[in-house]
């Protein structure tokens, strides 16, 4: 798999920004939610901000609506997560452990009942492939950057790190740094989301037996099932 793209720049906000937090194969979470949201398919927004896949029973079907999503929206935003660089590195032949033992094998165990041969490596369809290759980093617009983990405190956006942008947990989480824009993340699970003047986190721990989360912009209006 190819090197995802760091950045896709709108240059402004088009209409509203949806921002949906971690899914990790929810899938019924995921369609209560979009049922939920009323987003302008050709207007708004609407975007993710990975984790897909793993822990979660139904990671291939997740993709597969994010995939049909894709033909529905004039503008719509994949970013990649954390477990999607596990995968990354899974398919490449390293890092098979670790992603096992981060919820890995419910993934694997979703895309061979699809595939019906009981063999991983021949269980992900084209599309999926290109779709995990398509994830960026990070999002910019004139009013936020959306990330999966984080930023770190200092770092100009340009050169920030792949693995802090993916990874990060405390050294962003506790920092009242301002980055220049608000920070819409996902990655570190909360109760309820994490609202601060630099960042909001809207990973609600759905694959937990919590609650899936959308969050609507400029408005912050939290949107959840």
């Amino acid at each position: 798999m190819r090197e995802s793209g760091r950045c896709w720049y709108s240059g402004f906000d088009m209409g509203r920004i949806f921002a949906v937090g971690d899914i990790h194969g929810c899938l019924d979470k995921l369609l209560r939610l979009m049922d939920l949201v009323d987003v302008n398919p050709e207007r708004d927004t609407l975007l993710f901000v990975g984790d897909y896949i793993d822990r979660g029973p139904r990671s291939k079907e997740v993709v597969d609506y994010m995939i049909r999503l894709r033909g529905s929206f004039r503008h719509i935003i994949f970013l990649k997560g954390n477990h999607e660089f596990l995968l990354e590195r899974y398919l490449e032949g390293t890092e098979s452990a670790m992603f096992l033992a981060n919820g890995g094998d419910a993934t694997l165990e979703s895309y061979m009942r699809a595939d019906g041969t009981g063999r991983s490596g021949s269980a992900f369809p084209e599309d999926h492939l290109q779709f995990f290759n398509d994830l960026h980093l990070y999002h910019e617009t004139d009013g936020f950057i959306f990330v999966h983990g984080g930023l770190r405190p200092g770092v100009p956006l340009e050169d920030q790190s792949e693995w802090d942008m993916l990874w990060i947990r405390d050294e962003f989480i506790y920092s009242d740094f301002d980055f220049g824009k608000r920070v819409i993340f996902g990655h570190t699970p909360f109760r309820r989301p994490l609202v601060l003047d630099n960042k909001i986190g809207i990973d609600t721990g759905a694959v937990y037996g919590n609650k899936l989360t959308c969050v609507e912009l400029p408005a912050v209006r939290f949107y959840s099932v």
